[in-house]
Parts: structure tokens; C-alpha cells; sequence
């Protein structure tokens, strides 16, 4: 069989620094465009353009099916792409105008069109720019197991990455309730939030944010290229092989359980991220500039979540670690919403506002650490199967983890539709027009359906069986193969 175990090796042990802020600065543009569809699109397209939230729902879960195609496409292909740039760098340099072109119009839709044309619209556009991304992404993240195969100094390059990619989309939040809001306050829109014109002005600079991360990381990462992993010798590919090799590389009892937990996981994220600004604003009844600081406090959190995972990695292990963090982060999120329902915290912004900034800093710290030990676990996976079936399949393996985060994360969108529809929300309506009965129906159907969500992936993810040891047999094996070879 001719495989990649005759090829080069990856480099072993701890990327340079500047290696790790360049892979790391990458995800940038990932967090600008999963913040903006996660936290602003469906309050934009259904509070200020005035779509049924339910069309807009549906517009974005449609888009991620459809999308969804892409991903095992881009990961098999960029596996075995033939280049003097390598496998990763040609997608990567290739997507940037498209992604960052596609954001912009995601946020400048059409004046005067109907509910139905804008669906359509914004149907087009969630298509375009998911597909485009993953051009970018998929590639991009595959590299993190081919710059290093060793054990902690994944769980370290990883956290870079999830460092930038959440500061990078806090960015743009806080811009946004600290800065662009307050700028588009008029005598006839006395809300910055309701006034279309500061998310078109977001788009320009989320869409200029992208296209610098793609590039700088793209660039930066590009010195490596002729130590990373070769494709395999060309061959004949038939349709029928793709699909016998996608599955002959994922059917492993440990990807499974990634796999389902990080389907319940996107559901979840779906969910409380389209609820987010809700919360916040109804529910808390936070202006803009308190809603600017709580997502400030996010820095803050991304410093603790990376931080925390490297050395989780080394003292617990990843599974253990993983587990452990995740509990106590997923039983704290929804807790101080649960205290304001029965009443132990009063109906008084003032007071709720340094409690919500203190626990959102310090839950989304330990939910940031949780991904990183997560993402951590699949790029082990990639010499397990390398093993098995004698192929380097990083692109398939992430691949798969950004199929999952597309499918069904907008379940999670649609769910967030139905609680609102459920609770009685009224459509367009400012704080004050939302009635305390409507808030509670609101926080009470919240609760119990994200928590469920959660416990449910933390079971699964307990059946992975990937350890240290395993990962350094593994590691050894091929060693021993590839001296044979």
C-alpha cells in the first residue's frame, strides 16, 4: 500500500511562537463570521429588517444543509491536493476576497423587498458565505496536527487558536454596542441597535477583519509549508473510492463520540448564542454600553480559557479534563437566569449587571477551555487512523467537526425561534413593550432545554477512549513503519 507513512514527517514538538500567533490569528476571521451570524444576524433580520424570526431561522438552517456538502469535499480534496504551495495554503490564499466580499453583503440586503425576497436573499448569501469559508477554514485547521504531533503542544497551538478566534469576533461586538450603537442613535431611532445603518457599517469592517486574518495567516504559516505532511502519490480516483475512504477514515468508536457530542454541542451553541442579545437586553434589560462591557469581559475569558487548557492537558489529560470543565461550565451558564426566575435576583439591572459580567467571564472561560481539550482530542485521532489505513486525513477529520458546527448548529437558530415564538414574543418590540409574563415563559423554556442539550454531549463524550499513552503508541507505531517503509 502507498501511503503517507512514506512521506515526510510532520514536525515534532513546540512550534515557534510566531508560528502559533500566525496559525493562531487565523481564526480571526472564523470568530468574525460565527459571532455575526451567531449574535447579531437573526436580531438584525428579524428586529430591525423585520423578517418573521422563523423565516430568518429557517433561512440560516436551510443554508447550513446545503452548505454542509462542502465540508468532506474541501477536507478529502485538500488531503490529496498536488501543489508547490503544499496541500492547505492554495485553498486558503484562494478564499480570501470571496469571504470577506460575501460578509459584506451579507449585512447591506435590499431596501423594500418582501419577507419572502429578503429570505431568499439572505439564503443566497448564508450559502455563499459558508461555502466560501470553508474553503478557508477547513485547511486551515487542518494544519494544526501536521505543525506538531506532540500531545500538550497541541492542546497549546489550539489554544492560540481559539484565543484569537474568540477575541477576534468579541471584537466585534463590543465595537458594536460600545461604539457603532451609541454613533447611529437619530431623533427618529433613539436605539442604535434598531438602526440598519451601524450593521452595514459592521460589515465593512468585519469583512475588512477577514480578509487581513486570512491572509496574515495564510503568509505567515507559509515557511512551513516543505516540513508538512506530502499528499499521496496521484492516483485514480473514482467516486465510489471518495466514499469508501471518508468512511473507512471516520468509522473509529472515538470519532463517534466526538462526533455526536459535537453535534449536540453545535445544537446548544445554536441556541444560546441566538438567544444571547435577547437576554441581555430583555430579559436583563442591560443598555448598550453594559451590554458592551459584558461582552468585554469576554477578553477576559478567551486569556483564561488558553491558558487553562495547555495545563488541564498536562495535569488531567484531555477526556478527563474536558469532562470535568465541561460540567461545571454547562450547570453554571444558565444559573443566573434560573436565580432571576425564582426570584433571588431582583428585576434590577443595576445590581444584576456585575453579577452577569463576573459569571459570563469566568463560564465562558471554562466553555472556551472545554473546545480547545475537544478540538485537541480529534487532531489526535489523525494517527490513529493514520495507522488503520495508512492515509493522512487531517482535512477529514476537521472537515467533519465544521460539517457538524454548519448542519446543525442552525437547529440550535431554529430552536431559539420557536422558544421565542412559544414564549410570546413580540416581534420588533423595544424592553419596555415585553411583559414580565412573557420574560418568564421566556427564561423558563430556556433553561431546561440548553441544559438537557449539554448534559446529554458531556455522556457521550465520556465514551471516547483516545489517552497520552494510546497517542504516544500510536506515535511510535509509525515511527516503526515508516523506518520499514
Amino acid at each position: 500500500m502507498t501511503s503517507a507513512m512514506e512521506g515526510g514527517t510532520a514536525p515534532a514538538g513546540a512550534p515557534s511562537v510566531w508560528t502559533k500567533l500566525a496559525y493562531g490569528f487565523g481564526s480571526v476571521a472564523y470568530g468574525v463570521k460565527d459571532n455575526g451570524f451567531n449574535y447579531f444576524l437573526l436580531l438584525f433580520y428579524s428586529q430591525v429588517i423585520g423578517v418573521d424570526a422563523r423565516l430568518v431561522g429557517l433561512a440560516i438552517t436551510t443554508a447550513l444543509v446545503i452548505d454542509a456538502i462542502s465540508d468532506p469535499i474541501v477536507g478529502y480534496w485538500s488531503d490529496n491536493f498536488h501543489s508547490r504551495f503544499g496541500r492547505r495554503h492554495p485553498f486558503m490564499y484562494a478564499s480570501a476576497i470571496p469571504v470577506a466580499a460575501t460578509y459584506f453583503l451579507m449585512w447591506n440586503p435590499p431596501q423594500g423587498w418582501s419577507d419572502e425576497a429578503l429570505f431568499v436573499y439572505l439564503l443566497v448569501m448564508a450559502v455563499l458565505i459558508r461555502t466560501f469559508i470553508t474553503f478557508y477554514e477547513t485547511p486551515s485547521s487542518a494544519l494544526a496536527p501536521e505543525l506538531t504531533d506532540d500531545y500538550d503542544q497541541r492542546s497549546s497551538l489550539l489554544s492560540f487558536r481559539f484565543y484569537f478566534g474568540w477575541t477576534g469576533g468579541n471584537v466585534m461586538s463590543v465595537l458594536m454596542f460600545m461604539a457603532l450603537f451609541p454613533m447611529f442613535v437619530t431623533a427618529t431611532i433613539p436605539d442604535g441597535r434598531f438602526n440598519r445603518e451601524a450593521y452595514e457599517l459592521y460589515g465593512i469592517i468585519s469583512s475588512a477583519l477577514i480578509f487581513l486574518a486570512i491572509i496574515v495567516s495564510a503568509g505567515g504559516t507559509h515557511s512551513r509549508i516543505r516540513h508538512l505532511k506530502p499528499p499521496p502519490p496521484k492516483r485514480r480516483i473514482t467516486l465510489g473510492a471518495v466514499f469508501r475512504e471518508i468512511i473507512e477514515t471516520l468509522v473509529n468508536r472515538s470519532f463517534v463520540s466526538l462526533f455526536f457530542a459535537a453535534l449536540l454541542g453545535a445544537v446548544a451553541t445554536g441556541l444560546s448564542a441566538a438567544l444571547a442579545f435577547y437576554f441581555s437586553i430583555y430579559f436583563w434589560r442591560f443598555d448598550p454600553q453594559q451590554i458592551g462591557w459584558i461582552t468585554f469581559s469576554v477578553f477576559g475569558s478567551a486569556i483564561i480559557g488558553s491558558l487553562m487548557a495547555p495545563y488541564i492537558t498536562r495535569t488531567l489529560g484531555k477526556k478527563r479534563g474536558a469532562i470535568i470543565i465541561g460540567l461545571v461550565a454547562f450547570l453554571g451558564a444558565p444559573l443566573p437566569v434560573t436565580l432571576k426566575l425564582f426570584g433571588v435576583l431582583p428585576d434590577d439591572p443595576a445590581f444584576n449587571f456585575p453579577v452577569v459580567v463576573l459569571t459570563t467571564m469566568i463560564d465562558t472561560g471554562l466553555i472556551i477551555c472545554f473546545q480547545i481539550l475537544s478540538s485537541s482530542m480529534l487532531a489526535d485521532l489523525v494517527e490513529q487512523a493514520e495507522l488503520r489505513t495508512g492515509r493522512r486525513s487531517e482535512g477529514l477529520f476537521f472537515a467533519a467537526s465544521t460539517f457538524i458546527r454548519k448542519t446543525v448548529q442552525g437547529v440550535g437558530v431554529i430552536a431559539a425561534g420557536f422558544v421565542l415564538t412559544l414564549s410570546g414574543f413580540p416581534t420588533g418590540a423595544s424592553p419596555d413593550q415585553v411583559s414580565d409574563e412573557t420574560l418568564w415563559r421566556f427564561g423558563a423554556l430556556y433553561v431546561p432545554t440548553i441544559l438537557s442539550i449539554w448534559l446529554a454531549m458531556i455522556a457521550i463524550m465520556s465514551t471516547y477512549k483516545l489517552s497520552r499513552s494510546d497517542h504516544e503508541e500510536n506515535l511510535r507505531k509509525l515511527a516503526e513503519a515508516r523506518k520499514v517503509s
